[in-house]
């Protein structure tokens, strides 16, 4: 680690103690942006970086509800407002039990970054609570959402902050929240994005961060005169993202022979495409079911606690958490012939693996330019709502596709002019610095 690095991880891991995520994501990114700090030194005097890596503001506070028993229960629920200098903070919420204020800034420092790559004027953010609402009723996530609610809508406005989704939280957490923010605001705005197509939400939103992270691979194969059609694909989780990545990478002509949850994988040689991808989309959305099931179903492999990393794939698309993919991980992909990494998850990649892509000369896509395809769709939406209209879904679509294309552009580009031609991890850290930075910048200390 160089000196510059050192100096500010010191600073940082002084500061945010017990925040290893944080700690991680934030090096990532400095470690690329040395080369820009050195040709740029009014970065440095104006404390740029430093100033990025601290919130601008962080919420905190109590999520009293009542359970089906009458019980109080308490949760702590959080919004970390991380950067505004391009935009409206934007970033999702996520309910579940991991979540703490170490993962929420991890995951927000990560949005600054990516709302940037993709062109739309959206600053960063992250919030949610340690709430779990697996296994609770509709009743019992109404109430928590209420409660949730009752206190961020306070923070949070159109032009001031506008939430989305993450783990946890879908359309039916999303329809509550916003219920009860029109109710204490008496206003019907654009203060969340993947609402019901009925109320103002979008097509493609569902589909899009898993679209985008194929759509991004798509373009990492085009550099080397490939294509999706005849390859194998593994993909990793079983939830919304790793959906729709399968069924874009399906249309594109490739056989996704992968797909996990938390209790282990499946290996499908046969493709989970058509009436077995349409299983896994009731088996998941429909009867909160685990993944075994398919292998019953269709009498597939299955492998009970375990990554999906150890199969002979072209294609790796994790979709499911953060440091899911590992150095062991990444090595067995290699050794079977995996050649293209593409992340759909945020932070799916250990350092080291990520080194050990890179060193392999493995096309990898980072996840802040891989799958930003959900939050370009969320900016899509605001969009929508302030100009009170609707698109197709054909024309939200290509606005996406067009929005992916233009992210692999920015980050390629930025790694051939800093030095490191061909690394989408420092070229998407780059891109996404330079837009924040210099609006910074015009903006003054502020």
């Amino acid at each position: 680690m160089s000196a510059f690095v050192d100096n500010i991880m010191t600073d940082v891991k002084n500061v945010n103690q017990a925040e290893p995520e944080f700690h991680q994501a934030v090096q990532e990114v400095v470690e690329s942006l040395e080369p820009v700090i050195e040709r740029h030194p009014e970065y440095k005097e104006a404390k740029i970086l430093e100033r990025i890596i601290e919130p601008e503001r962080v919420i905190m506070f109590r999520v009293p509800w009542v359970d089906n028993a009458g019980v109080v229960q308490v949760n702590r629920g959080f919004r970390v407002e991380f950067n505004s200098a391009i935009g409206p903070y934007k970033g999702g919420l996520r309910f579940h039990p991991s979540v703490n204020l170490g993962i929420l800034k991890f995951l927000g420092f990560e949005q600054i970054f990516k709302n940037s790559l993709t062109t739309l004027p959206m600053g960063g953010g992250k919030g949610g609570s340690d709430f779990d609402p697996h296994g609770k009723t509709d009743d019992e996530v109404m109430r928590f959402c209420q409660s949730f609610m009752s206190e961020l809508f306070r923070h949070i406005g159109p032009n001031t902050d506008v939430p989305a989704g993450d783990i946890g939280v879908g359309g039916r957490e999303i329809g509550f929240m916003f219920g009860q923010y029109k109710k204490l605001q008496n206003a019907f705005e654009g203060i969340l994005t993947g609402k019901g197509l009925g109320w103002g939400g979008s097509l493609i939103r569902p589909e899009a961060t898993g679209y985008g992270c194929v759509y991004f691979a798509e373009e990492m194969l085009k550099t080397q005169k490939k294509s999706f059609d005849g390859l194998r694909v593994a993909v990793s989780g079983s939830g919304n993202v790793a959906q729709y990545a399968t069924q874009k990478v399906n249309q594109l002509g490739g056989k996704v022979i992968t797909m996990s949850d938390s209790s282990g994988y499946i290996i499908d040689q046969n493709g989970i495409s058509g009436e077995r991808w349409d299983y896994i989309m009731d088996l998941k959305n429909v009867r909160r079911g685990r993944i075994q099931e398919y292998a019953e179903k269709f009498g597939c492999e299955y492998h009970k606690g375990a990554g999906v990393w150890n199969t002979k794939v072209d294609v790796a698309l994790p979709c499911a958490t953060q440091n899911e993919l590992q150095i062991d991980d990444a090595k067995a992909l290699i050794k079977n012939g995996c050649f293209c990494v593409s992340e759909g998850a945020n932070m799916p990649t250990t350092p080291e693996a990520v080194d050990f892509f890179l060193e392999n000369k493995t096309l990898f896509g980072p996840g802040k330019a891989a799958n930003a395809g959900g939050v370009a769709t969320s900016g899509l939406e605001m969009s929508q709502n302030s100009m009170r209209l609707s698109w197709t879904r054909e024309e939200v679509d290509e606005k996406l596709h067009r929005i992916m294309r233009e992210i692999h552009t920015a980050a390629i580009t930025a790694a051939d002019k800093y030095g490191s031609p061909g690394n989408y991890v420092k070229g998407a850290n780059i891109a996404g610095f330079l837009k924040v930075a210099n609006a910074m910048m015009d903006q003054g200390i502020v």
